[in-house]
């Protein structure tokens, strides 16, 4: 059946190497098939999400013209002048709105976080985002272009629209979450109906390729675990995003046509005490395309474009380890105290800026 890590197959797997297996998974019948399909799939990312923490997701309902218009305005918002991008700036953890500008944030790993500082001024990561959260919050606002110029209110209109469809999106994979952990299949409905979540546009402006010669600790976007639920992104076709393996070693996600990227994060795996994973991934320079025999003369790395949505609960929700996942039957504890999805997410964004 398609999409059943059961019976992988190589038409069916986007990368393996290193122990680590990053399943391809048509989302279709989930959409569509009989309850047997449904179930399938269900099982498909759920066992993904235990093993590797990543899916790559095709036919999952929004249309590749919808992708490529996202991608042009992102573009087209980052070429702006930047006293304009920094008119729009970044403001507070709690609103997580807004433009941030190249160094400003450093992705690390929860151990390192103690280290920021010197981490930030060392091997700054080398990006420029813009953070769009749920619109209509009360003294959290957008941070929209819309009265820059015309092609500002489009901008807003296209983000609106997509910030929406990703919405669907989350909480029809977070069905397919609950069939896949024996729970009903709306059981988290109610912990995602709000849309607390968070569309990051990410430009990774072009580099020298002797940036990453020089400093050996250089990347675009450090190594880090997402915080969220789970992660939806749309990668461009120049790659650079590798995700660590159980080796230890760092892997090649790349990119596939048509195609999210789906991983768990870390208040998905507490939430699940820990029976799925949150995989640490970083962004580097691209890959060497295989096959390739002509060194590249060029000094620079282009550009590279990204769209992350970021998959939260209701920020007034209260994280517990789901049922199933604990118990004197299974012989396991909780392993985490119960939080409040919004009070998780202020303390990493606090330790992240």
């Amino acid at each position: 059946m398609a999409g059943n890590l059961q019976d992988i197959n190589p038409a069916s797997t986007a990368v393996a190497k290193d122990d680590l297996v990053i399943p391809l998974i048509d989302f279709g019948p989930f959409f569509t098939g009989t309850p047997s399909d449904k179930h399938a799939v269900a099982l498909s990312i759920t066992n993904a999400f235990k093993t590797s923490g990543f899916v790559y997701l095709k036919d999952h309902g929004i249309p590749p013209s919808v992708v490529s218009r996202v991608f042009a305005s992102s573009a087209g918002f980052f070429r702006r002048p930047q006293s304009q991008k920094d008119g729009l700036g970044w403001t507070t953890p709690q609103s997580n709105r807004g433009y941030v500008a190249i160094g400003r944030e450093k992705l690390a790993t929860l151990e390192e976080t103690g280290e920021m500082d010197a981490l930030r001024g060392s091997a700054p990561d080398i990006k420029e985002t813009m953070e769009i959260g749920r619109e209509g919050v009360d003294g959290l606002p957008n941070q929209w272009p819309d009265h820059l110029d015309d092609e500002g209110k489009d901008f807003k209109e296209t983000m609106l629209s997509f910030f929406s469809m990703c919405k669907d999106l989350h909480r029809q994979v977070m069905s397919a979450i609950a069939l896949g952990m024996n729970l009903p299949e709306h059981f988290f409905d109610g912990f995602v109906n709000e849309g607390d979540n968070n569309l990051r546009l990410l430009h990774y402006p072009p580099v020298r390729k002797d940036v990453f010669k020089q400093n050996p600790n250089q990347v675009r976007a450090g190594e880090h675990s997402d915080y969220g639920s789970i992660t939806l992104l749309f990668q461009d076709r120049h790659g650079g995003l590798q995700v660590r393996s159980p080796k230890g070693t760092f892997v090649d996600a790349t990119p596939i046509p048509d195609t999210i990227v789906v991983n768990a994060g870390d208040l998905l795996a507490r939430w699940s005490n820990d029976t799925i994973k949150s995989t640490r991934h970083r962004v580097i320079e691209p890959p060497k395309p295989e096959g390739q025999d002509v060194d590249d003369t060029s000094d620079s790395y282009p550009s590279r474009y990204s769209i992350a949505y970021f998959c939260n609960p209701n920020n007034n929700k209260v994280i517990e380890a789901l049922p199933g996942t604990f118990g004197e039957d299974i012989n396991v504890t909780k392993k985490y105290a119960d939080i409040t999805a919004g009070d998780y997410l202020v303390q990493r964004l606090t330790a992240t800026y």
